[in-house]
Order: C-alpha cells, then structure tokens, then sequence
C-alpha cells in the first residue's frame, strides 16, 4: 500500500464551492500512515503481532474461512519465530506490557494466542515454506542447536542454502531442552518445531563437539558462512568458602541432568540461590524430587527478574521465598553440607542494572540447615575446544549488521549476552540476513521506521469492552502427582476468535468504516482487494480539510498533513 503524500499545490485556505461565499477551508488532507504498534516494537523477535491477529480478526471482511485466516496468521508468525508452541509456553511476552489495551481492560493474551497457533500448526502438520526455492551453492555451518542457532539455520535453509548445524550434546534445544523443566515445556512440541526445521534440508549432526570432533579450521574449509550459538550453559558458582564438594550444584549442571533422565540425589532440604528463572526451575525441579526448598535472594521479590507467574506457582507448590540474604559460607561435616551461612542485606542506590544494590548488614549472619545447594545466579559460555573463537575482552553485544565476530563467523543468542530466548531467535534472524546479503552481494535488509503510536491516538471507547482470555492450568494438586506433566492447558479455538477481536490493530486500518461514514465530500473509496491495512484509497481532490476522519479513525491510522 503505497502512502499518500501531501498535495504540492495545497495552499494555507481557499474559498470552498460547496461551503459558501468566503468559507475557508483548511489546507490540511489526510494522509494514510502506518504506525508502529507497541507490541511489535517490544517484541525482541521483531515478530508481526499486530499483523498476525489483526488480520485474523478481519478475516470475515478479507473474504476467508477460519482455518485459512489461522493458517496466515501462522506463516505471518513464523516468518520470524519458528518456535511459536514452545515461546507461546515459555516467552515472558514484554509485548503484553506495552499493549494499548492495558489502558482500557487489560492486554491482548498475545502469548497465550501464540501457543494456540503453534499447537494448530502442530496438530494439522503444517510445513515451512522456502522464501527461495532454488538452490544456492553456498554451505553454511551452525555450532549449537539452541534457539540462535536453530533460527538462523531456518532462514538461511528456506532461503535455499545448504546448512549444517554441529551439536556437542545428544538432543537439539540448546537451554530450551536442557534448561527448562518439561511441566513448562514438553519435549513432544520443542522436538516437533525443531523437526519441521531439519525438514527444510537442515542437516543436524549430535554427539558432536567443534574444536574436538572436527577443528574449527576444518569447518571453515567446509562453510562460506559459521554462526555461533553454543549459548551459555556453563553456571557459575558463588565464590564462598565450603563450595567446593558434592552436594553443591549450579543451576544448569541440575537442569540438565534432571532433564537427562538422571536422578539427582538432592537429599531432603535444598536451598537454590538466585532470584531468576533458572533459580525458580532449579526449585521446582527440586520439589519434584521431594525435597523441601527454600529460594534464597539478595533482593527483594519486586527486582526477581524471573517470570512473576513462576514465582507464583512455585509459591503454591510450598517452596518458601527468603529475601534479602547473601550466601557467605557453606557449612560441612564429613564432606557432606550440612547448612549454608547466609548475611542480611538492605537495598542501597541502583547499580547498572537499574535494581537498588544489596547491601550486607554487619553481624546479621545465620545457618539455614540443608542437604544441598543450588547456585543459579549467573551462567557463562563453556568455551572448552572453542577457545580460539572466545572475544579477547568480555562477551559480543552486537546485533543485526553488527553481529559478525570474525572473518566469515557471525554469532547470536546467550554467547554474545545473556537474555531470553526470543532474543537469541531474533539475533539468528538477524544474522542469517546478513550473511545472505554477504554471500549475495547485496544491501542488508534495513529495518521499516516507522512513527510511533501513542496511546493518546487511539479512541478507546470505540473498542468494546472485554474479558482477557487466560491460559488454564491443571489442579494444583496434581502438579507434583504428575510432575512431568505439563501446567498450563493453553486456551481453547472459541477463547482465541474471542481474544483476536480485543486488538486494537493500533497504527494500521482495520476497515472500521467510520473515515466513508463521517466524510461529508465523499473523499474516501473502497478498494475492490482488501488488506489489512489497506482498505480505502482517498481522493484528495475532493477533500476540504475538516478533519472528521483523522478524528473518527480509532487505529490512528490516519494524519491531517
């Protein structure tokens, strides 16, 4: 949809025909533009979220049956995220923060709509489509099949390229098999995602370690291009006397042994330091095992980074929360913990992460009794073979354009910086793009700047109010009955139509009508093709500036220019 420009000839006023002698009418015309809804601008996947339910929600106006409208929304969807049943499950969605509707009757479920479309994808088998079908020359190789590197081999495989992806352990996933407990994600749906990615022509070697198995200059001989994504599995550990032993754990180390089938002996009282989503998985775990858990964090519970929903839950399985406490010693007899000795604190001035500092307390400390402990309080890359690959000074923080760390080598996901999981998908995105312009010899994709919307744009009152649908949960007093089972039962085909209709489609026209309603000189006429977005094509020349249809338009859509 092309956007309409200003007139070259508008003058300040004119003397209308139509409204009298001497009527003056404005110079200024409406003009049709896109805005940045918030939801995508804080997706960090770069996902289309306004475009993949907007136009679901229009599907009746766009001519389409249900199942074709849901089956677009998944292509939009998938476009950029291919895991939407495993984010829709374990994606703590920033996009719902910043939802518009949070200020009229709370946010669009956007996370609970995206598990429900990767799970009708799943269950109807639908398959990737290549974006280029013919073949390129090219080879490209992925260390790690994490979620980095699993998206950029699906871009660059359905953009024709030949790609190979090298995995040190026997399962693909990265941390979002080995870290991240099967009650929040089955391994049924990640492996079904993952599956449908290899079916592009993706080829996966396991059991196989870069810088052992085959040296990193034997891969380059094999590849034009090698991404990086070995992520960061490596925990670390609290740096306080009495570590050193068994009965001592980091976070990652126990996840991925639990994960592994093993059983960890953990005894019967466990106390896991941190305060993010590994420490509440690491707890959860533990409580499946029997034990009784306390989670030990030097903040309080407003600055937990983990996911408050977690939090919750683990409050409802009994695992206690004690705040404000710093591990400075762990206590042993015969080799065995016995106790772990921990300090008061009090929050002082923010540090560089915007939380107030944890400020020890002198005399405060005390022995908390337990069997073992859990460290989840940071992890690092495990480098091992790949030193030769490791940065000189600290960890990558490049992205997009800026995202090649070496000749040939590009990287994404926990290696370059810590964060979530849709963050590694967007930065494999991200890369693959670059490389294809690389090996192409053409411009990089450059991104649409668009304006903002803000929320005083939009008319609330003309949405209707509504309830948010929410993701169901089994009985609670099932949860460590069965406690592999999954939690959370998603929501069902009736609650989605429902949900989709509560978007406000901010910035972007979603045929409303109210512009043809209110315009008096008829400037505005339907388009014969409807698309969200694209609707109205508008006549200026007819046009006499009054302003009622930027004033109607409940999107923001349209600007007096």
């Amino acid at each position: 949809m092309g956007l309409l420009k200003k007139p070259a000839d508008a003058k300040p006023l004119r003397t209308s025909s139509r409204g009298g002698s001497g009527a003056a009418v404005s110079a200024l015309r409406p003009q049709q533009v896109i805005k940045l809804a918030p939801c995508i601008g804080t997706c960090p996947s770069g996902s289309d979220i306004r475009g993949w339910i907007a136009g679901t929600a229009q599907r009746e106006k766009l001519g389409i049956t249900p199942d074709q409208a849901l089956e677009k929304a998944w292509r939009t969807l998938v476009d950029r995220n291919p895991f939407p049943a495993t984010m829709g499950r374990v994606c703590p969605h920033p996009c719902e923060k910043d939802c518009s509707r949070v200020h009229k009757d709370g946010a669009v479920s956007i996370n609970a709509m995206e598990r429900f479309l990767g799970d009708w994808a799943l269950e109807h088998k639908l398959a990737f489509e290549k974006i280029d079908p013919e073949p390129k020359q090219e080879s490209v190789g992925v260390i790690g099949a994490g979620p980095a590197g699993l998206s950029f081999a699906y871009q660059l495989a359905r953009r024709g390229y030949k790609v190979t992806v090298y995995e040190k352990t026997g399962k693909a996933g990265g941390m979002l098999y080995w870290g991240i407990p099967f009650y929040r994600l089955p391994a049924k749906e990640l492996d079904a995602e993952i599956r449908r990615i290899l079916d592009l022509g993706v080829e996966l070697k396991l059991n196989t370690t870069i810088g052992k198995d085959v040296l990193v200059e034997e891969l380059k001989k094999r590849h034009q291009a090698l991404f990086l994504g070995i992520g960061a599995h490596r925990g670390k550990f609290m740096k306080v006397p009495g570590e050193e032993g068994p009965g001592v754990f980091t976070g990652t180390e126990y996840l991925y042994r639990v994960n592994n089938g093993e059983k960890v002996d953990v005894g019967k009282s466990v106390a896991v330091i941190g305060g993010g989503d590994t420490a509440v998985d690491a707890a959860r775990a533990a409580r499946r095992a029997g034990a009784d858990v306390t989670i030990l964090y030097r903040r309080t519970r407003v600055e937990m980074p983990a996911i408050e929903s977690e939090i919750e839950d683990a409050l409802k399985e009994n695992i206690k929360l004690e705040l404000l406490v710093a591990p400075v010693e762990v206590k042993r007899a015969d080799g065995k913990v016995k106790a772990i000795v921990v300090q008061k604190m009090e929050l002082g001035e923010p540090d560089e992460s915007g939380r107030r500092r944890p400020v020890p307390i002198k005399g405060s400390e005390y022995e908390i009794p337990v069997d073992s402990i859990v460290a989840a309080i940071s992890q690092e890359p495990d480098w091992g073979p790949l030193a030769a690959l490791k940065p000189e000074k600290g960890v990558w923080l490049q992205t997009g354009a800026d995202c090649g760390v070496a000749d040939g080598v590009w990287a994404g996901g926990d290696v370059v910086g810590l964060g979530l999981a849709t963050i590694a998908i967007g930065q494999g995105r991200q890369a693959a793009e670059v490389v294809d312009s690389v090996l192409r010899g053409k411009e990089p994709p450059q991104k649409a700047a668009f304006p903002t919307i803000p929320k005083e744009r939009l008319k609330f009152e003309f949405y209707e109010a509504k309830p948010r649908a929410e993701k169901g949960h089994r009985p609670v007093e099932e949860w460590l009955k069965r406690p592999d089972d999954e939690i959370a039962t998603g929501i069902s085909a009736d609650e989605f139509m429902q949900e989709i209709s509560r978007c406000f489609s901010c910035g972007l026209c979603f045929g409303c009508e109210r512009c043809w309603m209110y315009c008096t000189p008829s400037c505005f006429t339907k388009v014969a093709e409807k698309a969200p977005g694209d609707y109205y094509k508008i006549k200026l020349e007819t046009c006499d500036g009054c302003k009622k249809c930027a004033d109607e338009c409940p999107c923001g859509f349209l600007d007096m220019v």
